[in-house]
């Protein structure tokens, strides 16, 4: 059995010039882990980590620039399990006051993101795709959100997903 690998990831958003909330996304630098593919910041647990809050701290401003002095976390969200590489993810939901320039992390991060959070909700936003990978026995049929040209699957899929009717709800203070 693989050992579970220890992560954390920021869930970032704020309110946009006209009142509009905005979630943060990266788009990973390709690669054999996770390469090219939509998450939210952040990354493995290193051993100086205090906890998976200073992780998801830590990787988000190494990842993007964003300064921790700009971020307010809302709230600790329920791990989830990555369907394929055996991390095991922390997320925190965070408020945040975004920079004016985004600053990728070269290797790691191809860009930042910015969309607006209704987007998710537009009639084509969400669909559903049959995926096959290495380590599982059969084909399974996956959710995702379309992203521009992009999807956001998986665990983000998965962390994202439950908490758009909250957080659209103004369930927390962005």
């Amino acid at each position: 059995m693989q050992q579970i690998i220890k992560s954390a990831v920021l869930v970032p958003l704020y309110r946009g010039g006209e009142g509009e909330l905005r979630l943060i996304l990266i788009r990973r630098s390709d690669g054999p882990v996770h390469g090219g593919q939509l998450a939210f910041p952040g990354g493995k647990r290193e051993p100086t980590d205090r906890s998976l809050l200073e992780t998801a701290l830590r990787e988000t401003c190494e990842e993007t620039g964003l300064p921790r002095k700009s971020i307010r976390i809302l709230k600790q969200l329920p791990e989830q399990m990555t369907l394929s590489t055996n991390f095991s993810i922390a997320p925190f939901l965070a408020s945040i006051v975004p920079p004016d320039k985004w600053i990728c992390e070269a290797g790691e991060v191809e860009e930042v993101l910015d969309v607006p959070l209704d987007r998710f909700l537009a009639h084509n936003a969400h669909g559903e795709e049959v995926v096959r990978l290495d380590t599982w026995p059969e084909p399974r049929l996956i959710p995702f959100y379309r992203v521009g040209s992009y999807k956001l699957w998986g665990a983000s899929y998965r962390i994202l997903h439950p908490l758009i009717p909250g957080l659209l709800a103004g369930q927390w203070k962005i």
